[in-house]
C-alpha cells in the first residue's frame, strides 16, 4: 500500500485517545521486524531514521530510507516514514525526496529563545515542503553560564506554560515532552510524572509525544497513553532483542559464520518486541474503554 502521512496516523490516534508506536531502525533487519511486529498486531506503525543512523550509514540517508519506503510499501499495515533527532538542515531538507512525511528537528540542547527561533524556521520550512515536524522542550537550562540541559537528561522537566508557548510561536505540529524518561535506557525502570502530563496535556493543542520509551515499564505506557501520549518511540529495546538474539545464536553454535542464520534470530526477537510493545498500547485503550 502506499506510504502513510505519520500526521495522520498521529492525528487519528491522538483523536481517539490511542498512540501510535514508532519505531526507530538501523539496518533493513530493523525495518522488516518492525513491519511483521505491527502486521501481526494489525496495527499501524512508525519507521524512525534518526541522524545518528544516518552518520552510521557514511552520512548518505538514501539508501536505508529507500530499503524502508519499499518495505513499507509492501507492508499489510499502514507505515509510515519519519526523520528524528535531526540537527542538521541540510539533512531535514533530503526529507521529501526520500519518502519521509515527518521529522523531529531537535535543537532541544539550545537556550530556549535559540531553540525557538531556529525549531520555528525549521517549521516554516516544513510546513512549505509537505512535512509534519515534532519538536521537543525541556528544561533546556544554561542559565548562569550552566551548560544547557538536554531535554531527557536526568532531573529535565517540560515547563506547560512555557510549552505552550513555544508551540504556539513555532508552529510545530506535535511537541516531545520530558516527564521522565532518559535515552538510550537498558532497563525499565523510569518513572513517569502523570501530574505533569496532565498538566502539559491541557496546555498544548498539539499531540504531545514520548521520546526513550524503551526505558518505561508497561503500566506506566498505559498511564501515558491514558494521560495524552499520541506517538510512543522506543529504539534501545528493539537493539537489546537483536543484540540479545544474536549472541545467544552464536553462543549457541560457534561455527556459524552465515550472518543470515544470527540476523535472522535478531529480526524475530526484535519483532516480537514490537508486537509486545504495540499490545501494551492497544491494552491502555482497551481498559479505558472498560
Amino acid at each position: 500500500m502506499p506510504l502513510a502521512a505519520t500526521g495522520t496516523l498521529v492525528a487519528e490516534a491522538a483523536a481517539e485517545r490511542r498512540a501510535v508506536a514508532a519505531f526507530n531502525i538501523i539496518t533493513l533487519e530493523h525495518a522488516e521486524a518492525v513491519i511483521a511486529g505491527a502486521e501481526s498486531c494489525g496495527s499501524p506503525v512508525i519507521l524512525q531514521v534518526s541522524e545518528n543512523a544516518v552518520k552510521f550509514h557514511h552520512g548518505r540517508l538514501a539508501p536505508l530510507a529507500g530499503a524502508a519506503a519499499e518495505s513499507a510499501r509492501l507492508a499489510g499495515v499502514p507505515v509510515s516514514l519519519h526523520l528524528d533527532h535531526v540537527t542538521a538542515t541540510d539533512l531535514l531538507q533530503q526529507a521529501p525526496d526520500c519518502g519521509f512525511s515527518s521529522a523531529m528537528f531537535d535543537a532541544s540542547r539550545l537556550p530556549y529563545q535559540e531553540n525557538l527561533a531556529a525549531t520555528r524556521e525549521a517549521a516554516d520550512w516544513a510546513h512549505r515542503n509537505g512535512i509534519w515536524l515534532e519538536a521537543e522542550l525541556g528544561q533546556v537550562g544554561g542559565k548562569d553560564g550552566a551548560a544547557p540541559l538536554g531535554a531527557h537528561e536526568p532531573g529535565a522537566r517540560t515547563d506547560p506554560l512555557e510549552a505552550r508557548d513555544f508551540v504556539a510561536a513555532t508552529g510545530v505540529d506535535a511537541l516531545a515532552v520530558a516527564i521522565g524518561t532518559s535515552h538510550a535506557m537498558t532497563t525499565r525502570t523510569a518513572r513517569l510524572d502523570h501530574d505533569l502530563l496532565a498538566r502539559l496535556a491541557d496546555a498544548v493543542d498539539v499531540p504531545l509525544v514520548l521520546h526513550g520509551s524503551s526505558g518505561v515499564p508497561d503500566d506506566e505506557l498505559r498511564r501515558a497513553v491514558a494521560g495524552g501520549i499520541a506517538k510512543i518511540n522506543v529504539g534501545t529495546g528493539l537493539n537489546i532483542a537483536m543484540t540479545g538474539a544474536v549472541r545467544s545464536h552464536l553462543a549457541a553454535d560457534p561455527r556459524v559464520v552465515d550472518p543470515r542464520a544470527y540476523l535472522a534470530a535478531g529480526r524475530t526477537a526484535m519483532s516480537r518486541t514490537v508486537a509486545d510493545v504495540i499490545s501494551t498500547l492497544e491494552s491502555a485503550v482497551t481498559a479505558a474503554g472498560a
